[in-house]
């Protein structure tokens, strides 16, 4: 299966400082694509992001920025190809977002991410635990020096000028049913259904709290303008639960 116009190479997203890689994936009988965010840390270490699959090329690509010192799953929809860059990258730290570990029992990690960041990067990265969620979990990361939010599937950013984006049942589902073509919304398993609104409210409130100027998305497009305004709207609903 092949999305068209997916990026061969690592895209320098914030200089220095952040990198980007789409890929295809195949989601409910959908093509659609994914995105690994890779940021580097003070001391020149690198922190995969949902990690995409890998080949001998990317690796080289990645060694060339920077050591790969964490490899994380930020979501319980987002772990797929964690076990290939553990291979990749052997002394890398594995961190899971909660729930992964049930998914995928065999699945070797180090840690389960929570709401306080690790002392690993608790001077650059801010992280929050999305709680108050029936069908979905992530984490939400704020890397401080990029000023980047870096989500998986609490916004999704999909239409019209979206690369790869011509799957007719994604446009069907995406205008008709969920009416989020062209509209920032969170992904549908999050819209069908906050389990605890108050808590739900509590995290999102968190993240907006951050002083960040752009978002990478898993899915869809990264907001480059506006971003805290489109949040906000993004999530008007669970926020006024």
């Amino acid at each position: 299966m092949t999305v068209p116009d997916l990026e061969s190479a690592l895209v320098p997203y914030v200089p220095g400082h952040v990198w980007l890689k789409r890929y295809a994936v195949r989601f409910a009988a959908m093509d659609i694509s994914a995105r690994l965010t890779l940021l580097r840390l003070r001391d020149g270490s690198l922190l995969a992001h949902s990690p995409c699959p890998i080949d001998a090329k990317l690796e080289a690509e990645v060694e060339t920025i920077g050591p790969l010192r964490h490899i994380v799953a930020p979501g319980d929809y987002h772990y797929f190809h964690v076990a290939d860059w553990q291979e990749a990258f052997p002394e890398a730290t594995t961190w899971i977002c909660p729930g992964v570990e049930r998914k995928l029992p065999d699945l070797r990690f180090d840690w389960i991410l929570g709401d306080r960041s690790p002392a690993e990067w608790q001077d650059e990265i801010d992280q929050v635990l999305v709680r108050g969620t029936r069908f979905m979990v992530e984490v939400a990361f704020f890397h401080r020096a990029s000023r980047t939010l870096v989500l998986t599937d609490l916004v999704e950013n999909i239409g019209d000028d979206t690369p790869g984006a011509s799957d007719r049942h994604l446009r069907f589902w995406w205008k008709v049913v969920f009416r989020m073509w062209n509209r920032p919304r969170p992904a549908p398993e999050y819209q069908m259904g906050w389990r605890d609104k108050a808590a739900a409210r509590e995290s999102l409130e968190r993240i907006l709290a951050w002083n960040f100027e752009r978002v990478v998305l898993a899915h869809g497009d990264c907001i480059d303008v506006d971003a805290k305004a489109r949040l906000q709207e993004a999530w008007a609903k669970p926020l006024r639960a």
